[in-house]
């Protein structure tokens, strides 16, 4: 009874990082999520692009924390935080906590547009990534039935906005589905004939990454059929067009389907904290905080991942990258265990172990910070780092199986339209109103 409750509002990678790190004793630990599950989010558009399946990259928090009896989990949205009375209020009610870890990651970010976001879906949640697949499919079965040129040409328009490493790797996901694997599987339509529009504003792709991998990445996108546009602005999103901006003239490009992959911000909870500590955000919602990962003023508030604003050193910040939202966890917890014995704890120094997108098959590109590499050498590691990096040994195993399937046999998994109410409600909405017996064929 006289251990301190920790509650931590998120289980992405920093959150169940924290988790995990604090099971087996010396607090009592509340884990908070509005999803009973885990998403390995870097392999979110592997699933939107059918060549994963939800539960690859899925596992449920009880599965993962099964044998750490102190800490339980909660499936519930945290809406709102009292930090003087240290109670947070949840879809079910209030809970008491001593420390609160917020590792609510970040949300979308349409730039003030949000009318876009019916058009343009994002890619943070699994149910983005079904509906991005549910949206890839549809428009390539709607083609298959369409008649009209113009509109089957539509219809077989793809645009990605964001060459980001999430809209490089979309893109080259896209184009090889297209281009590749799904050629013969149709007969009114040959999917290779389909265009994908990958979107930038900056001059370059990938900005973050040096100068010799983003010309080798976007040389590897055209290679596979990809329209990288760079220098362009996206002015107006449609549910079949976008307007762009490009060395000063507007440019219309028809599509029915449209993918978001530019810009993020804060969580909803990270902007409730913030106001409710009179913490000032930056322009993205991220919350500054002190060396410890502690917010300035509430010493048991820790915000970690891609919400935090963290310095590594004099002029550098932690990137929003799954290994920083990791180690952060980790530290987290490793001071509160040292704190409870009466031990001090070093700052928190982020180890920088370097970016990668993958491209296409056959092809990445890396900068592991000491050497940079590119093409089927650096595919092959993103692969071997990204299945060493999913939770459990049983998904290490069937994301390596399904990728040698695919990698040898070329051939997608998971090309299941669901979610088409919409489609159902139509049909049923243009049948007769009554229908007799004698009317239903029998058997």
């Amino acid at each position: 009874m006289d251990r301190p409750h920790v509650a931590i509002v998120g289980g992405g990678f920093g959150g169940l990082s924290a988790a995990r790190e604090l099971g087996g004793g010396g607090y009592d630990v509340t884990l908070l999520d509005q999803r009973n599950f885990h998403t390995f989010q870097p392999l979110l558009y592997q699933v939107a692009a059918g060549m994963l399946t939800t539960g690859d990259i899925a596992t449920p928090y009880r599965l993962v924390l099964r044998g750490q009896d102190n800490v339980r989990v909660l499936m519930a949205g945290v809406r709102d935080i009292d930090p003087h009375r240290r109670t947070i209020t949840h879809d079910r009610g209030e809970l008491t906590y001593d420390i609160l870890i917020a590792a609510t990651g970040v949300q979308h970010s349409y730039f003030g547009m949000e009318q876009w976001s019916k058009h343009a879906p994002g890619l943070k949640t699994l149910e983005h990534a079904l509906e991005m697949r549910r949206r890839i499919f549809r428009a390539l079965e709607l083609a298959e039935l369409e008649t009209d040129a113009s509109r089957r040409r539509t219809l077989m328009n793809f645009i990605v906005v964001g060459a980001g490493p999430t809209g490089v790797e979309l893109a080259g996901a896209l184009a090889e589905l297209t281009m590749r694997h799904m050629s013969g599987d149709y007969r009114s339509i040959d999917p290779r004939l389909s265009r994908i529009y990958l979107i930038e504003g900056a001059p370059q792709i990938l900005p973050n990454m040096p100068e010799p991998l983003r010309k080798s990445a976007h040389a590897s996108l055209e290679e596979l059929g990809v329209i990288v546009m760079t220098d362009t602005s996206v002015t107006a999103i449609e549910a079949d067009y976008v307007f762009c901006r490009r060395d000063g003239s507007s440019e219309r490009i028809d599509a029915s389907t449209i993918l978001w992959a530019a810009g993020v911000q804060a969580s909803g909870f990270g902007t409730v904290l913030a106001q409710r500590t009179g913490t000032v955000t930056d322009r993205s919602g991220r919350l500054p905080v002190n060396a410890d990962l502690s917010l300035a003023g509430f010493p048991e508030i820790f915000v970690i991942g891609d919400l935090a604003q963290c310095k590594n050193g004099v002029d550098k910040t932690v990137p929003g990258l799954a290994p920083a939202a990791i180690q952060m966890g980790r530290y987290v917890a490793h001071l509160l265990h040292r704190r409870r014995r009466g031990k001090p704890i070093a700052a928190f120094r982020y180890r920088d172990q370097g970016c990668m997108a993958v491209v296409g098959r056959n092809h990445a590109v890396g900068d592991l910070r000491i050497f940079q590499v590119t093409g089927i050498v650096a595919w092959w590691l993103w692969a071997l780092v990204h299945i060493r990096s999913l939770i459990q040994p049983e998904k290490q195993m069937r994301v390596f199986v399904q990728w040698a399937w695919r990698y040898f046999s070329r051939q997608t998994g998971d090309r299941l339209i669901t979610g088409e109410r919409e489609m159902t409600t139509a049909a049923m909405s243009s049948a007769p109103a009554e229908t007799s017996a004698k009317q239903i064929p029998q058997a």
